[in-house]
């Protein structure tokens, strides 16, 4: 395995591909759990990387359910491939394709935009996107009030313009303030 000289340090310029989930068999193989659309997709990348720049190349690979087996180059028993297990794998950036349609997005580029509220008011940034199961989730840092966690929907986040550098949200589907007509002595 090497080190890509290419790798920022400060890690802003990667974008997880995969998780190594354990040790598969005794010749080093590994099951990869993937976070790309299909699992076989992670094979169009020649190299993946750690946090530390240290680079992997896949020799072979096979599905296997919702993950893929592997083989890395240089990993030829169990112990070293029990070595890898938790390790994070990223590309750079700028390996993914800018051929997307007009309403698709990575979800690594909605990290650090402004988060604006149904007045035009900047209240925050994106702080994280996550999904834990029950449906994608964006961790914003609102100014004055910590971390939120609000559902990625529709109705919650209506707009979303990377060009310009933000997304518009809706405070009250977001959950960040109650309903009006929720409110005792509301509408009914």
């Amino acid at each position: 395995m090497e080190k890509s000289e290419h790798m920022e340090k400060n890690g802003n310029n990667l974008v997880q591909l995969a998780t190594i989930a354990a040790a598969h068999g005794i010749k080093g193989d590994v099951k990869l759990i993937t976070f790309t659309a299909d699992p076989l997709g992670i094979l169009s990348y020649d190299r993946l990387f750690d946090e530390n720049g240290r680079a992997f190349k896949i020799e072979n690979s096979r599905k296997a359910g919702h993950a893929i087996i592997v083989h890395f180059s240089g990993v030829d028993d169990r112990n070293s491939a029990e070595a890898l297990n938790g390790t994070a794998l990223y590309i750079e950036r700028q390996q993914l394709p800018d051929n997307l349609e007009e309403d698709e997005f990575y979800q690594t580029d909605l990290i650090g935009l402004d988060v604006r509220d149904g007045n035009g008011r900047i209240i925050g940034k994106v702080n994280a996107f996550f999904d834990f199961g029950g449906g994608d989730i964006l961790e914003l840092k609102v100014e004055g009030e910590g971390l939120k966690f609000i559902p990625f929907s529709k109705a919650a986040v209506p707009e979303i313009n990377i060009e310009k550098g933000f997304i518009g949200i809706d405070r009250v589907a977001a959950g960040l303030v109650a309903d009006e007509t929720d409110v005792e002595g509301g509408e009914s």
